[in-house]
């Protein structure tokens, strides 16, 4: 039993490699929100905008999403106005991790 979490992390580094993450898709698209910063900077409320948005994909796919759901991706998306070399930063030391990640594995005899 020991080996499961070896093997589980193996599995999600292959995945990973492979271009594949797992996780839900987002419910707010970046179609989607460029709608709702424009149509706030225009006047209307969350709620008014909310019923008009379509989810296009997963389990909810022809839904709107939840209000929660638009409030979150705004806040993500002003601490990314507002740090972007934080963002930045994170996504080179991101691809920098991956390229180690995808070396270290081709150099690996096996």
């Amino acid at each position: 039993m020991p080996r499961v979490r070896e093997s589980t992390l193996e599995g999600l580094d292959t995945a990973a490699r492979k271009g594949k993450h797992g996780g839900r898709p987002p419910v707010i698209t970046e179609d989607m929100l460029h709608t709702v910063l424009r149509r706030r900077a225009a006047g209307e409320s969350v709620e008014q905008i909310q019923p008009d948005l379509i989810i296009p994909t997963g389990k909810r796919k022809g839904h709107s999403p939840s209000v929660a759901s638009i409030y979150r991706a705004l806040a993500e998306h002003e601490k990314a106005q507002a740090y972007p070399e934080a963002v930045k930063a994170a996504q080179a030391d991101f691809a920098a991790l991956r390229q180690r990640s995808a070396t270290a594995t081709a150099t690996q005899p096996g």
